[in-house]
């Protein structure tokens, strides 16, 4: 059962190993460091023994042996060996000390960016299927967790190991019998370890599990503070926390009720080994088979092999937690891929002079019912397509389906002759700028902001593109110009603001196809006026579709798909939808007041 359970432990050990792998040669350093540092460490009591040697016995010690006959020299070379054991110790202590500490934190750098470069990789629908407070649990606590364990706990490991190891060969050197019941206590210390191991294991998976509750709330309660303080749900939420928040203790004070109950029984098995090497090494004594010395050492050595045992129970615990973190870590790190890419790079010349295709694609989420179905649509190259409809109806999934943030379910969307399976997504996505209903924008200046788009562009392209989706006026409003800070999320702005802001980073980046997707949804007439005349001027050379709730949004538009239960109801342009008096004449006549 035990060696079952250390193969089970050294999983995520070795799965982190294969992800930490350029630092071995650190690795190795450091735990060689460790070692010696024990190895020095346990001098001392040697030392101790061999100056009891020199008192009791003076011309007859063992330093007399080696030519050193008078006892105070021999007390002079032995107080020299000490020196310079205590600063080979002392040197150890600090190379193991710096190697290890920065080890952590290097190894905590790789891990959480592995992570987060693996979560960037995946498709925007791998991340419904998610909660965000367990993705920021795993990216911040249990990297953490891990870095706790490589700063102290693989030190503690390494050096009761090698206490064991040494003091074992000193032990049955001096007397083999002493020995066998100085290391009686061992196997049941280890067993006990195992079983403590074992038990702890569902018990820190639980923790990490309610930790990601826990945070879950916490992300989504500080994102909807509006809503919150406007329904006057503080207390709501409070007690929703406090519930979870119970709950985390709950499973914290199991683990900690287990986990703390290991010393005292440790301790108990530990005084068996100590007091029998007392008794015996003292009655060897007595009857003369072993000197004064070395029973020194004996009841010395044997407080450095069993005390340290003591701390097995929080090295441990440190170790649990760090493998159940680890291997949350590694679950994500080397989660399948969400979308397979392809290979195929066309030029964008290419990408620009041809048409997106929707053929006779089905679209439904695992286990819901179909959102889009059989939609069979061509959205000529370089032409305006507006795609209108009511709420649910299939607009922001058709969209999706172009970003390739999903696949079809059945048929394909292809782009230059393509399935866009096909494509490298970089390539597909650099071709392509989304202006999205939800504009984020980041925590720095306007400039940098609308830079995003293309991060090698100059001043003066970042301002003409401001200018194309006029934002320049109200960015050159504000005292600080294009250094002004938007704050997190842009919350210094308001929605037009950020809106157009959104509208001139896509600008900046020229991708020959422009997706807007209600762009204008939350912007006031003037503000939807003034992005209307930017869509006018920079839809011009390239293929934009816009998806809009808003009819006048797309009435300008070379074509109007109008989708209504996940199927193109009508198509046309503004005036021929008109005629025909369907869906679109009674939505443009509900907008327009008319009826």
């Amino acid at each position: 059962m035990a060696q079952a359970t250390i193969m089970d432990e050294q999983g995520p050990l070795r799965r982190l190993m294969g992800h930490v792998a350029h630092r071995a040669a650190t690795i190795r350093l450091a735990v060689l460091c460790s070692i010696l540092n024990k190895i020095w460490d346990l001098a001392p009591p040697l030392l101790i023994g061999v100056a009891v040697d020199v008192v009791v016995t003076q011309e007859d010690s063992l330093l007399a042996s080696f030519g050193v006959v008078d006892p105070w020299h021999q007390l002079l070379v032995l107080a020299a060996v000490t020196v310079a054991i205590w600063a080979l110790e002392s040197l150890f202590e600090y190379w193991y000390g710096v190697l290890w500490r920065n080890l952590a934190q290097s190894v905590q750098h790789d891990v959480r960016m592995a992570t987060f470069e693996r979560v960037l990789g995946h498709a925007p629908s791998w991340f419904d299927e998610r909660r965000k407070g367990d993705l920021l649990a795993v990216l911040n606590d249990d990297v953490n967790q891990l870095e706790r364990f490589l700063d102290k706990g693989a030190n503690d490991l390494l050096q009761v190991g090698t206490t064991v190891i040494v003091v074992g060969a000193i032990f049955f050197a001096i007397a083999w019998e002493v020995a066998l019941l100085a290391f009686m206590p061992i196997p049941l210390i280890l067993w006990g370890s195992f079983r403590y191991q074992r038990a702890l294991e569902p018990k820190y998976l639980s923790v990490r599990d309610a930790a990601g509750d826990l945070n879950a709330l916490l992300e989504n309660d500080i994102g909807g503070m509006t809503t919150i303080q406007s329904f006057t749900a503080e207390r709501i939420e409070a007690a929703r926390l406090t519930e979870l928040s119970e709950a985390y203790r709950a499973r914290n004070r199991e683990a900690i009720r287990l986990s703390a109950g290991f010393v005292p029984l440790i301790r108990m098995a530990i005084l068996v080994g100590f007091t029998g090497t007392l008794l015996l090494g003292g009655w060897f004594t007595l009857e003369g088979a072993l000197e004064v010395g070395a029973y020194s050492v004996l009841v010395f050595m044997t407080q450095r092999l069993l005390w340290p045992l003591t701390r097995l129970g929080e090295t441990f615990d440190l170790y649990q937690r760090a493998m159940a973190s680890t291997a949350r870590i590694l679950d994500l790190i080397e989660a399948p891929d969400s979308l397979v890419d392809g290979e195929v790079t066309p030029t964008r010349e290419e990408a620009s002079a041809s048409s997106l295709r929707l053929e006779d694609v089905t679209f439904a989420h695992p286990g819901r019912e179909t959102v889009l179905d059989g939609v069979d649509v061509e959205i000529a190259a370089q032409t305006t397509v507006g795609i209108v409809g009511s709420t649910g109806s299939g607009k922001t999934t058709l969209i999706r389906l172009l970003m390739r943030f999903i696949d079809p379910s059945e048929g394909a969307v292809t782009w230059c002759g393509h399935d866009l399976r096909e494509w490298s997504t970089a390539t597909l996505r650099s071709n392509m700028a989304l202006v999205d209903q939800h504009v984020t924008l980041f925590p720095t200046s306007v400039m940098e902001n609308i830079r995003y788009g293309r991060p090698e562009a100059s001043d003066d392209e970042v301002e003409a593109a401001a200018k194309a989706a006029e934002a320049d006026a109200f960015i050159r409003s504000f005292p600080d110009g294009y250094a002004t800070m938007v704050g997190e999320g842009g919350h210094r702005l308001s929605g037009g603001q950020r809106q157009r802001l959104a509208l001139a980073r896509a600008v900046l980046k020229d991708a020959p196809v422009l997706i807007l997707d209600e762009a204008t949804s939350a912007v006031d007439n003037e503000t939807e006026a003034a992005i209307q005349r930017s869509l006018h001027r920079i839809s011009e050379g390239r293929t934009t579709v816009i998806i809009a709730h808003r009819l006048s949004t797309v009435r300008h538009a070379d074509r109007i798909l109008v989708l209504e239960g996940g199927a193109v109801a009508e198509a046309g342009s503004h005036e021929e939808l008109l005629a025909k008096e369907g869906l679109y004449h009674r939505l443009w006549s509900v907008q327009t007041g008319s009826r």
